[in-house]
């Protein structure tokens, strides 16, 4: 089965001069998105707190995480990262998916605006 990726700009705030355009996977298996440390530095990101994870092998590792704000086809939304490591995966994550109101289509494995549902 192939990966499904997508292209996304990063930026510390809407209209800020410093933006990274990067391709990562996407892995709806993760819950936040793990992007290169030295790339989030260089938009001028600042963690925010550190958090433990399990990875697949049951290690246990800490990361720093912060906020920034991502832009995907003209849409902005702020999002939850965690600044990865150079050992580490780089993934978009379901926060960022979510923030940005996207979905991956399980036949065309491609990346989609969601449709908002409202539950009453």
């Amino acid at each position: 089965m192939s990966e499904t990726r997508i292209k996304i700009v990063l930026m510390l705030h809407p209209g800020a001069d410093r933006k990274v355009e990067i391709e990562a996977t996407v892995d709806t298996g993760a819950t936040y998105s793990w992007i290169p440390k030295n790339l989030l530095e260089e938009i001028g990101a600042r963690p925010s707190r550190r958090v433990r994870f399990k990875t697949i092998e049951g290690r246990i590792v800490e990361r720093e995480v912060g906020y920034i704000f991502v832009e995907w086809n003209g849409e902005v939304a702020p999002t939850v990262v965690v600044f990865a490591e150079e050992e580490d995966q780089s993934v978009v994550g379901l926060h960022m998916l979510e923030s940005l109101g996207l979905e991956v289509d399980p036949t065309s494995r491609r990346v989609k605006k969601s449709e908002a549902l409202l539950a009453l």
